[in-house]
């Protein structure tokens, strides 16, 4: 079952979702909320930079002073989010992550024809008190969103994407994995 099914899209507000130009906008709040995120990033690197100083990589990456500010960071990002979402209308992915190889060209790309797989994003997720009124039931929403975007990017590279869903908890089965896994049974 797909977030969809359970839910609908009512909370969108019309006068920021319109596909009406929004002019007048104050930014101020927006502003304020990258300013918290820029001043939660750069304590994070002061943070890793003496944690690295005295333990080894992998320590350093479980080290509570930089996982309270990573869950820090994922609120602050959660709450710009929210502010563009509700503010603007907009779906902002702005906590995706891209390389780009300097040496990559045409030639590198995959064949076209006939390849299909699946992809798949886990995340594990606690709610903290920077979620405020926020449940983990409202973490749904987010991911749909950001799934959504996922999607928009890749139609937008070129891609085709057939299928998509969300869930919580559980693995989003698709039709042919549900055939693929009877059968593996036969």
């Amino acid at each position: 079952m797909t977030h969809d099914d359970e839910h609908t899209h009512d909370e969108h507000d019309e006068t920021t979702h319109t596909p009406q130009p929004l002019p007048g906008v104050d930014p101020a709040d927006l502003h304020a909320a990258v300013d918290a995120l820029a001043g939660a990033l750069h304590d994070y690197v002061a943070t890793a930079v003496g944690v690295r100083a005295e333990f080894g990589a992998g320590e350093a990456d479980e080290d509570p002073r930089i996982l309270a500010l990573e869950s820090r960071i994922g609120g602050l990002n959660a709450e710009l989010y929210d502010l563009l979402h509700a503010r603007l209308g907009m779906h902002a992915d702005l906590v995706g992550m891209t390389w780009q190889d300097e040496d990559e060209t045409d030639e590198d790309a995959a064949p076209l024809d006939g390849e299909v797989d699946t992809f798949h994003v886990g995340l594990v997720v606690s709610r903290t008190p920077a979620a405020g009124d926020r449940t983990l039931d409202s973490v749904l929403d987010l991911v749909e969103e950001g799934a959504s975007a996922i999607t928009h990017t890749l139609v937008g590279a070129g891609f085709e994407v057939a299928e998509w869903g969300v869930s919580r908890g559980a693995h989003v089965e698709f039709g042919d994995e549900h055939d693929d896994a009877d059968e593996d049974d036969a």
